[in-house]
């Protein structure tokens, strides 16, 4: 019997429901559930496998760095969660992701300036630079649409 192959998909967690995001509620995106249908869905939330809690300060890029709002530095954890979500990617075969826009940590193409201000600058958060670096593809969950046509 043949079975047909679906690509695994990893997925911010919180995209699904997951109450991971630093305020301790989910960002459901309304169209994640729906890829499921074609992929193999892996929920990852990479700060907390680099061993942030839920719920954690909010965090913002600057430069190579992630600070709190008081400043406290949680680069380390950050990059902790982006080699667990990048070891994950590739024990899982993970063929891409699927990640949450603007995060420190997920944020594919525009972040959060560092200012706490709500203002966004070009770059990607810790997670998806290092997927991107090692040739996986990430997409934010405004282009679900497009991986489900």
């Amino acid at each position: 019997m043949m079975m047909e192959s679906k690509i695994k998909l990893l997925v911010s967690a919180c995209l699904l429901g997951c109450r991971c995001r630093y305020d301790g509620a989910a960002k459901r995106h309304p169209q994640a559930l729906r890829l499921a249908k074609q992929y193999i869905l892996v929920p990852v939330c990479p700060e907390q496998l680099g061993g942030l809690p839920t719920p954690r300060p909010p965090a913002e890029r600057r430069g190579e760095r992630v600070l709190t709002g008081t400043g406290t530095d949680v680069t380390e954890q950050y990059r902790r969660g982006a080699e667990e979500t990048l070891r994950l990617c590739r024990v899982l075969c993970c063929g891409a992701a699927v990640l949450k826009e603007r995060s420190p940590s997920c944020g594919c193409g525009a972040i959060y300036d560092g200012t706490f201000s709500g203002t966004l600058t070009a770059g990607d958060g810790v997670t998806a630079a290092l997927l991107a670096a090692h040739g996986i593809p990430v997409y934010g969950e405004s282009q679900i649409g497009a991986l489900l046509e």
